[in-house]
């Protein structure tokens, strides 16, 4: 059974781990998630731990570097070089932004490419409009307060059919199509995004602001937004509508 809840507000995709996104019209869905995210990382040498990379909770200014792709026949869609906070252009795998982001961190970190992605909990992160608007409220009432969909990373923005806030933390163990059919695109949803620090961040400035979280934990038991794994591959596009499929 599928029933329309939704529709794609917007599609964000991160190509190198924890440095600022890109906002895209449509992306192929595959079973790594969306093509080209978090297919870079950097990687903190010398550390055996299980999670061994630099990330935006240990080093905010990374929010500020942008990827960019300067690959001019365009075999291959990740990127090449990124953009630093003030103007310049580094490559991505190149030594001065090596040294850079080494010197910025306090330790030696080396980019890293991996090819099937490196993320938190699952391959796919979901949020929707009104819970972002809900939090930015909750923050300020008076003035409104919107909050930027950035600092909460998601992969797919969505706007529900219903307008309520948490309205996605009812989909968890069920799977969302984006066409009304089992062999469609689809995702299925496996928990709730527990909240960290790194929705403080503002990721224009990457200055932090604790309100952000306390304000998740208060409303929502600090979680905002779902995580999904892939069962079934295609192209998504802003618009698209988005179908609960019953498991």
């Amino acid at each position: 059974m599928f029933r329309e809840i939704a529709k794609i507000k917007a599609i964000f995709r991160y190509p190198v781990k924890s440095m600022a996104g890109e906002s895209l019209e449509s992306a192929r869905l595959g079973w790594h998630g969306l093509e080209g995210d978090r297919r870079f990382a950097l990687h903190r040498v010398g550390n055996e731990s299980g999670f061994p990379w630099l990330t935006a909770g240990r080093l905010p200014q990374l929010l500020q570097y942008q990827p960019v792709n300067r690959n001019a026949n365009g075999a291959d869609d990740l990127p090449t070089h990124v953009i630093a906070p003030d103007g310049r252009e580094l490559e991505l795998r190149g030594e001065e932004l090596q040294r850079e982001l080494s010197a910025a961190f306090g330790s030696p970190v080396q980019m890293m490419r991996l090819d099937q992605g490196i993320f938190d909990e699952a391959k796919v992160s979901v949020i929707s409009a009104a819970t972002i608007q809900a939090i930015g409220q909750a923050i300020e009432p008076e003035a409104g307060s919107e909050l930027d969909v950035r600092r909460f990373r998601p992969n797919l923005l969505i706007e529900t059919l219903s307008g309520e806030p948490f309205a996605e933390d009812a989909w968890v163990g069920k799977i969302l199509r984006f066409q009304d059919h089992a062999e469609a695109a689809g995702l299925n949803v496996s928990m709730r995004d527990l909240r960290c620090a790194m929705i403080n961040f503002d990721p224009v400035t990457g200055v932090s602001d604790p309100k952000v979280l306390k304000t998740v934990t208060r409303l929502n038991n600090t979680d905002a937004g779902l995580y999904a794994s892939v069962v079934g591959v295609g192209t998504l596009s802003v618009g698209d509508r988005i179908f609960l499929q019953d498991i």
